[in-house]
């Protein structure tokens, strides 16, 4: 079986219809791993919402949604005030994560996009945007697909992987980042152990990497963040592999909070730690991790949880919701263009071309 034949085991991001009455159909991870529904979005807000919400969440799916939500955008706007109206709607859509490029990028191409449908009708331009948006799911497989086919062989070497956060088919349109090569080597017959650790506080890994790893017959086993060290001295851990929402020229990689933590164990115990992303994740305006916008999150995600309350009212919080990785930390970055590796600008721009 090769990588082309693999698919994920559900659809994250999916439009309905056409483009001039159609909306865009969302996975409330919300609500996983206990309940699998949807949520319908028709207008801004709604795709605003469930950004914000991580209704949707992981760089490339949030791309994608917000190129859809884009299409929803159009069409509520009247043909006289097209161009500005669609401009604000997208950088209303930019503040709903700050930190994923993947939004901004997908956001800007859309609107760049718009810009070479002025003059057409209405239905024209609602249909020329949907189809614009749907190159952008297409390519975000695609990529998905040829990271697997790169990582695959990096952990076929393997008998256990630890990953941190979720940057899986439920983070993309397609089979995942950081466990696109898992599925490849899955299906290519491949044994291994995949370590998830739970990622505090909103336990993406236990809610949705342990879920959708367990609904595609990959073996794995759930962690606490804190058992990470432990695992690794004991010799279970061969690699390390984790996604990305922002990487800056020189490849510091922005990832879920918790990462940063996970790359300094990991060159402790030896270990190699490999971020796998997307070029489109790559922001070449940003030169290190220190310029990467950090976004914060609001107390209740730390205090209470899932709703109930674990910590004392008024207590003051901090929560950034990502960390950055040095470059220097990581054995390699794997992209859909191949493996950046030692990691640095040169290697970057020259892999990405």
């Amino acid at each position: 079986m090769t990588s082309m034949n693999i698919k994920p085991p559900v659809k994250v991001v999916e439009w309905v219809g056409d483009g001039q009455r159609g909306f865009l159909r969302l996975l409330d991870q919300t609500r996983l791993p206990m309940e699998q529904t949807f949520v319908d979005c028709r207008n801004t807000k709604d795709v605003w919402d469930c950004i914000r919400r991580l209704v949707v969440r992981g760089a490339p799916a949030i791309g994608v949604a917000a190129a859809y939500g884009m299409v929803v955008a159009a069409q509520a706007i009247d043909d006289k005030d097209f161009g500005p109206a669609l401009t604000d709607a997208g950088e209303y859509l930019k503040t709903s994560r700050p930190t994923a490029v993947n939004l901004e990028w997908a956001v800007d191409r859309m609107i760049r996009s718009a810009g070479g449908l002025i003059g057409k009708n209405t239905a024209e331009v609602a249909e020329g945007l949907l189809r614009e948006a749907a190159a952008i799911h297409a390519e975000d497989e695609a990529m998905c697909l040829a990271i697997g086919g790169h990582a695959a062989s990096l952990i076929e070497k393997s008998q256990g992987v630890l990953t941190h956060c979720n940057a899986g088919a439920l983070a993309t349109a397609g089979i995942g980042t950081a466990t696109a090569g898992m599925y490849v080597a899955h299906a290519r017959g491949k044994s291994f152990t995949v370590y998830c650790d739970e990622t505090r506080p909103l336990l993406q890994g236990s809610r949705l990497t342990a879920w959708e790893l367990a609904q595609a017959g990959i073996d794995a086993v759930l962690i606490t963040d804190n058992m990470a060290a432990q695992v690794m001295r004991e010799g279970k851990i061969d690699m390390v592999i984790v996604g990305a929402d922002r990487i800056a020229a020189n490849g510091d990689a922005a990832n879920k909070i918790g990462t940063y933590g996970v790359a300094v164990l990991a060159r402790h115990h030896n270990l190699p730690m490999y971020v796998a992303a997307p070029h489109s994740t790559f922001d070449l305006s940003i030169k290190t991790g220190a310029d990467i916008p950090i976004e914060l999150r609001g107390a209740e995600e730390i205090t209470e949880g899932f709703g109930k309350r674990t910590a004392p009212r008024n207590i003051r919080t901090y929560s950034p919701a990502f960390d950055v990785t040095p470059a220097s930390l990581l054995a390699g970055i794997i992209t859909d263009r191949g493996v950046i590796s030692p990691v640095n600008e040169e290697n970057v721009r020259r892999v990405l071309g």
